[in-house]
């Protein structure tokens, strides 16, 4: 064949594949377009449940129809179980006996019981608000309820509301709200359960003459829990429901024909005056009258009730009487009245309420209703009691002086106790020289008391300050730091003694600024504006490495970042018993700074901490320190505590277990101030003690004093027969210095040493 019949044959075959992929397109494209206008014939109006059929076997054609008849099962898999879930929502909520509502901007669903309990068909509830279906005193507490909680804001889960039906009844509902996405939107899924009985003296009636076999509505009526009495038109009793036998503790058949006022008697519960039958009210109101009373049976105990009353129908019907017994829900709302304002070790007033009473008392006076006093008192030796036999017998005795003090004033007056051994008497309409007879009376009560504890007997004194309460009074704090500040002069003055505030005494205007103080140490401890500064201890022997290097001071920055002296804010933390805050705070303060090394001494020396008298009396002050130790890692030996001698005296048994507990783990210990009271050592020596710090006072001129030169001299000898080492403070100069030297003391601290000196980074 030539090269023209062969180019002819090629092209021929050329045409002829080409026709085969046009028709061959062709189809296709008819395939895809019979695919296209059965999706757009069911998106348009089809059902879900049709399917996709394809006219050719194309491989293309067919995965494309299998993938839109997969998602057409699926859209119509889930519209069935949208419709089966709200379907199942509706069945579920009317089987369940919570009244149920959903709830966006207005009702959106209703449960049966819901519809029953207010009267109407489920369909007229649809469209409407919650808030406009509730009393009005509740429309407010639901409308804000509600918007709050579906507009994501902060607002009560349950709260109580009332819901009155149609029929009048009223039903008290506990109502409980869950935010939920109902038909795709944001709404509240709202349940009430009933808290109180839904029956109402206003059905009684109603259910009395209720038809049915078997007297269906007596039977209701028998079953109530609430006592149930009808009258006839005399008012004489002519029905009681077994609630009612149980209550008055009388047959029906002894009181069947009788007067209601024969059977029980019922008196206000608030002043025990006998109340106007309210039968015979609800008779001539012809309305019902609810009250709350005290019911007096003649053959049963006393019991207080809640009672409502209403005319049964008809002119010569009579009425009806419904008691709820409320005595054991008044009895526990009493107690808990009463624990929340009355101490409960003495019986008194607690102090919270003792405030409450002052602040009446000087609303009243404020208003030109009359003068009344406050008075302060505070027990003097009391501490003995409790140091030498214990804290219950301590308890015992406040217990015993709490009745004397409510015995010795009026029945009109208030008596609390305010704290420790410290009360508080509020003696209304009391002119001030009365009271000052009062005050001056429970003195010498006080004086005259003796408590015996097992062989022991004690003798307890109390000072008084008494502030008048007037018309120009200041607040309620105000009074009480007036008086404090009284009783603090009484004290001063001695024991069993009685001061009057006045402005214008000199020792209370001293003592005003203690009270001043007391705020500003409050303030300081929660605020954190105390800090840390040190004074350095050297050995006199420089080849001497351990010991105490260092004594730990506190000092607070006045509102102007002034440091303040120690001796300006000690005594106002004494009285008001603040040092034991304080002592807390130096020693975790310290302890932290041991920890970071911001304190920087050798691993055998240590840091002294001074501890004071309230502080070594605070039985958790031991596991204080031991959980300091324990969070912060510091070595125990690296801590020496100073206690002054005389603390270490009062408080001989706390002194014994907080010494012997940490020196058993390591911890040092100076005996403070030693010499100011040297009658006491024998008491002492027997203190697993390390060093006594020389009283200061004898340093002063010791170059030249040559009785406290012997004094000095005496106190070394002794703590050397003891193994004690001495430290000798308060050295002001180098005279004192050197001859502290001669004498043999272990260590030196003061002015000459070193002055006080902030931590950079402690504090």
């Amino acid at each position: 064949m030539s090269i023209v019949g062969l180019t002819c044959v090629l092209l021929a075959l050329v045409a002829a594949l080409l026709g085969v992929m046009y028709l061959l397109q062709r189809r296709e494209l008819a395939a895809i377009d019979h695919v296209s206008q059965q999706v757009q014939r069911i998106a348009i109006g089809g059902s879900m449940n049709g399917r996709v059929e394809v006219a050719n076997d194309s491989h293309e054609v067919s995965l494309l129809a299998t993938a839109v008849n997969h998602l057409l099962k699926r859209v119509a898999t889930a519209g069935v179980a949208e419709h089966t879930t709200s379907r199942l929502f509706a069945e579920l909520a009317d089987r369940i006996h919570e009244a149920v509502l959903v709830h966006g901007d207005t009702i959106l669903h209703a449960n049966r019981q819901f519809a029953n309990l207010i009267g109407v068909e489920r369909a007229q509830l649809t469209g409407r608000k919650l808030g406009d279906m509730v009393p009005p005193e509740y429309a407010e507490l639901v409308n804000s309820n509600i918007a709050n909680r579906l507009a994501g804001e902060p607002a009560a889960e349950r709260y109580e509301i009332e819901m009155a039906g149609l029929s009048g009844d009223i039903t008290r509902l506990e109502i409980t709200s869950t935010v939920i996405d109902y038909e795709g939107a944001r709404a509240l899924l709202m349940t009430g359960v009933e808290i109180l009985p839904t029956m109402t003296v206003r059905r009684l009636p109603a259910l009395m003459e209720e038809p049915g076999p078997g007297g269906r509505g007596a039977l209701a009526l028998d079953a109530l829990a609430e006592a149930v009495l009808t009258t006839d038109s005399r008012g004489c009793i002519d029905y009681m429901n077994p609630a009612a036998v149980r209550l008055t503790g009388m047959e029906s058949s002894q009181c069947l024909g009788r007067p209601l006022a024969e059977v029980v008697r019922l008196v206000d519960e608030a002043d025990g005056r006998q109340l106007r039958d309210p039968l015979q009210h609800a008779l001539s109101q012809a309305s019902g009258v609810p009250a709350k009373a005290l019911l007096l049976p003649r053959g049963g105990a006393e019991s207080a009730v809640e009672l409502s009353a209403a005319p049964l129908p008809g002119p010569q019907a009579g009425s009806v009487l419904m008691l709820r017994d409320v005595t054991e829900q008044r009895g526990i709302a009493r107690q808990i009245s009463y624990q929340a304002t009355h101490d409960a070790l003495t019986g008194l007033f607690n102090r919270r309420e003792f405030e409450r009473r002052v602040v009446e008392a000087i609303d009243t006076a404020r208003r030109g209703e009359g003068h009344h006093v406050l008075c302060y008192l505070d027990l003097d030796r009391f501490k003995a009691v409790n140091d030498t036999s214990g804290h219950l017998a301590g308890d015992s005795m406040l217990r015993e002086l709490a009745r004397l003090l409510r015995e010795s004033v009026r029945d009109s007056d208030v008596v609390g106790r305010l704290g420790g051994d410290e009360f508080g008497m509020l003696l209304m309409g009391c002119p001030l020289d009365k009271a000052r007879q009062i005050a001056d009376d429970v003195c010498r009560k006080v004086s005259e008391y003796r408590f015996v504890w097992k062989d022991r007997l004690f003798d307890v004194g109390a000072s008084i300050g008494l502030v008048e309460i007037s018309h120009e009074s200041g607040s309620v704090e105000d009074m009480l730091a007036a008086a404090d500040a009284a009783c603090y002069v009484a004290k001063k003055e001695g024991t069993g003694r009685v001061a009057v505030y006045s402005a214008r005494d000199e020792a209370l205007a001293r003592h005003s600024g203690e009270i001043h103080w007391l705020h500003r140490l409050q303030s300081a401890l929660k605020e954190n504006r105390f800090h840390l500064y040190h004074q350095t201890i050297v050995p006199t022997n420089v080849d001497e490495v351990a010991g105490p290097r260092l004594e730990v001071l506190v000092r607070l920055s006045d509102d102007a970042g002034r440091d303040v002296a120690p001796a300006e804010f000690m005594r106002a933390a004494e009285r008001h018993k603040l040092m034991r805050l304080v002592d807390r705070w130096v020693v975790q303060t310290t302890l932290t700074a041991l920890s970071r090394g911001d304190i920087a001494i050798q691993p055998q020396q240590s840091v002294s901490i001074n501890i004071s008298a309230q502080t070594l009396a605070d039985e958790q002050f031991l596991e204080f320190v031991v959980e300091c130790l324990d969070r912060t890692g510091v070595s125990p030996r690296q801590l020496c505590f100073e206690i002054g001698e005389a603390a270490v005296s009062a408080n001989m048994d706390a002194a014994r277990r907080f010494i012997g507990v940490l020196h058993g783990i390591g911890c040092e210990f100076a005996l403070d101030d030693f010499g100011s009271d040297v009658g006491s050592f024998s008491r002492l020596r027997n203190l697993p003690l390390d060093y006594l710090k020389i009283d200061g006072a004898l340093m002063r001129n010791l170059a030249q004093d040559s009785i406290n030169q012997a004094m000095v001299t005496a106190m070394i000898k002794m703590a050397r027969s003891m193994k004690f080492k001495v430290i000798a403070e308060q050295v002001e100069d180098t005279q004192a210095a050197e001859f502290v030297r001669r004498l043999g003391v272990d260590y030196l601290q003061g002015y000459a040493i070193s002055v006080p000196r902030p931590f950079p980074a402690a504090a």
